[in-house]
């Protein structure tokens, strides 16, 4: 996708990230054995839900509407990136990893859509959801700690 240019074009992609985001987590707790950690995943895919849903309410406020959009499920692997040569095979550490990973590049790409956005709300809104991606990762970074100190 080009660079998006108006405030409209940066809140659309910045939906679309959140929508990634909830299916990513969705395929991560589709994974996991232990009840706790998917749940631990299904949280945080709500988490994304709540941040598209602020995102479309700062749409709204500028007076456009919001159409849902019917995409046709994409399959997991395109949600689960890894060198590794078996992706589908991770354990919950590389889930870990994989989780602080997207969690970081998920805060980079707010902070630079708030720097191009030109509504001041709209900015706090995107600045806002960065903080969020940044705690986030810490909770992938807690557990990712916790699991070492166990081995």
């Amino acid at each position: 996708m080009a660079k998006p240019e108006s405030d409209d074009e940066i809140l659309q992609l910045a939906i679309d990230k959140e929508v990634e985001a909830y299916n990513f987590y969705l395929a991560l707790a589709n994974r996991v054995a232990d009840q706790h950690i998917r749940e631990a995943f299904e949280d945080l895919a709500k988490e994304e839900l709540e941040h598209k849903a602020m995102l479309e309410l700062e749409v709204m406020k500028t007076g456009k509407t919001i159409t849902v959009e019917q995409n046709p499920a994409r399959p997991e692997r395109s949600y689960i990136v890894s060198n590794d040569p078996s992706p589908l095979d991770m354990d919950y550490k590389d889930m870990l990893m994989l989780g602080m990973e997207k969690e970081e590049a998920a805060f980079r790409t707010y902070v630079n859509l708030a720097a191009s956005v030109n509504n001041e709300k709209s900015r706090e809104v995107l600045l806002a959801l960065a903080e969020e991606e940044v705690k986030h990762k810490l909770r992938f970074q807690t557990e990712y700690d916790i699991l070492l100190k166990k081995r």
